[in-house]
């Protein structure tokens, strides 16, 4: 008798559990249909209306070229906003919230990072200021390669409005 019990209560649990895993494993629900739509076979949306596409240089222009290059971006709200977006993601935490460069990264650096509010980087015309916020003291060449060029225009457009929201 004693046996028996001993089998029922610590060889059956085991026995019963592995049964029924086995026949979930085997015989329950299954991904028959598992659909896959492939790159070449997506319908891109339309872009939103309002919206500008923006042809990014293939590379960052010399200083001679700079000058000459112009936003192709409109200074929308949806413009500046993305921008502000991006300026969150790569500037503020060397800038600050307000582009004074009081950042809480920056103020570790020697010299601590530009005041973006300035009238010297105001005057900047819009190449300029694109190369120097890529290549400046303290980027070189690492936001080259971190910031996307389909990100850059907007940053300019952010960057032109921050002196006003001094």
């Amino acid at each position: 008798m004693r046996k028996k019990i001993v089998i029922a209560i610590i060889v059956l649990p085991p026995l019963v559990f592995a049964a029924l895993f086995l026949f979930v494993l085997y015989e329950g629900p299954r991904m028959t249909v598992q659909h896959h739509l492939r790159e070449f076979q997506m319908v891109m949306p339309a872009p939103a209306a309002g919206t500008a596409t923006v042809t990014p240089p293939a590379r960052l222009p010399a200083e001679a070229e700079a000058a000459a290059l112009k936003n192709p971006l409109p200074p929308t709200s949806h413009n500046v906003a993305s921008g502000g977006v991006y300026y969150g993601y790569y500037c503020v935490f060397c800038h600050g919230d307000s582009g004074a460069g009081d950042g809480p990264v920056g103020q570790s650096y020697t010299p601590v990072p530009a005041d973006l509010r300035t009238a010297k980087i105001a005057a900047y015309p819009d190449g300029k200021l694109l190369r120097s916020m890529l290549t400046g003291t303290g980027h070189e060449p690492v936001l080259q390669r971190v910031v996307p060029p389909g990100h850059r225009w907007f940053l300019v457009t952010y960057l032109r409005l921050l002196r006003q929201r001094r």
